[in-house]
């Protein structure tokens, strides 16, 4: 697909939006986006209005906002809207499709070294808890999940092949449609943490073949803090049972019988942040407008940028893997901890972040690190700002 780049004058409109753009650098959006001004205005109105009317009147005034919310989320993935669940973070939703599972003794697990901190100790729980297996598969010469031992990795007992698209603590960027051709060859069900790259790169769950997909609101899609969603195909819904219910997943029919709800809205819980539910579906439709294929190219093209200019610099070490990347990017710069280089930044107005060993025990230590510097790239983002970042870094010394 031809995909057409970004002109001056769409990162100037992103920037306009962007209030926090105008006192410092944002190389942290992989912790949190920079909201842009519709969604922080939508967000406002609705709190607004609870202030004014009352929360229950607000919802109701709201629910065709609501409702599109997921319109927007099924446009994202590629999915229908009633497979979309909204989740109070990229976490929980994650949980919500994991614990929903029936393992058993003996049942297997696959997964790779890119998985989420939250979700392997999730998997040490259940392994605690049901005696389930689980089969880590080692990376392939690029650094990413190596797709032929993924697939021997597969038996008989294999119940769940779980992945994480980008990992929080390096660039790469997981080969999710080649690991779901192999999911849908051997019939093993399928789960995507799409947490970093849900507003990072274009998705579409048909494309990648996978049958459950979490994401957050808060990072690259911009959103509120405290949002998130699930994605459920109509193929395994009858499979996965959510790990607790209410009002909102289940009809109570009588005394003693209820029914789930048949759509995903089955993972939600009746109670939410509305407001955040609103802000999360305007900032997805914002995104959409620009479109994902769009700004996924110019986020990838800035990480790239970012990745050769420290790369000409003798201090700077890089760590990112895999053979395609996006706009995170991992570094150590010589003489001085990653919580040092994170701090000197700060006080020169630029935020990073620092991803340690005690988030990544099965990738970091392997390859002899404690913590590295995370750089991440938005595409309101500018190639001034990444000079600026790294006249800064040689500075600090």
């Amino acid at each position: 697909m031809n995909v057409s780049s970004f002109t001056q004058q769409d990162v100037d409109l992103l920037r306009d939006d962007t209030p926090g753009v105008r006192q410092l650098i944002h190389f942290n959006n992989a912790g949190t986006g920079l909201a842009p001004t519709p969604v922080l205005e939508a967000v406002k109105q609705h709190l607004d209005l609870e202030a004014t009317l009352g929360g229950y009147e607000a919802a109701a005034a709201a629910q065709a906002t609501m409702d599109a919310f997921y319109t927007s989320l099924a446009a994202l993935v590629g999915s229908k809207p009633h497979e979309i669940a909204y989740v109070e973070n990229a976490t929980r939703a994650w949980d919500m499709a994991f614990y929903g599972i029936d393992f058993r003794q003996g049942d297997r697990v696959v997964t790779g070294r890119a998985e989420y901190v939250s979700n392997y100790v999730a998997l040490l729980q259940m392994k605690r808890r049901k005696g389930i297996e689980i089969d880590i598969v080692e990376d392939d010469a690029f650094g990413q999940i190596d797709l032929k031992a993924l697939k021997a990795a597969i038996g008989p007992k294999t119940r769940l092949l779980a992945l994480t698209h980008i990992p929080t603590f390096s660039g790469l960027i997981n080969p999710a449609e080649d690991v779901g051709e192999i999911a849908r060859e051997t019939g093993v069900l399928y789960l995507l943490d799409a947490c970093q790259s849900a507003g990072q790169i274009p998705l579409n769950v048909d494309e990648i073949g996978c049958h459950m997909l979490s994401g957050t609101g808060r990072k690259y899609l911009r959103g509120p803090r405290g949002t998130g969603f699930l994605y459920v195909s109509d193929a395994v819904l009858d499979q996965v049972e959510p790990p607790f219910v209410d009002l909102q997943a289940a009809e109570w029919i009588d005394e003693d019988r209820y029914e789930l709800v048949p759509h995903a809205r089955r993972f939600e819980t009746w109670e939410r942040y509305v407001a955040g539910q609103i802000g999360l579906g305007v900032a997805v439709s914002y995104a959409i407008g620009f479109g994902m294929e769009r700004l996924g190219k110019r986020i990838c093209e800035l990480g790239d940028h970012l990745r050769s200019e420290l790369s000409a610099r003798r201090e700077a070490t890089l760590h990112d893997k895999g053979e395609r990347k996006g706009g995170i990017v991992t570094f150590t710069w010589q003489g001085e901890t990653p919580e040092q280089t994170k701090q000197r930044l700060s006080q020169a107005g630029i935020n990073v972040s620092v991803s340690r060993a005690s988030s990544a025990r099965i990738d970091l230590p392997q390859r002899g690190l404690d913590a590295v510097v995370r750089a991440s790239v938005h595409a309101f983002n500018c190639e001034e700002e990444i000079e600026r970042f790294v006249k800064c870094l040689g500075s600090l010394r």
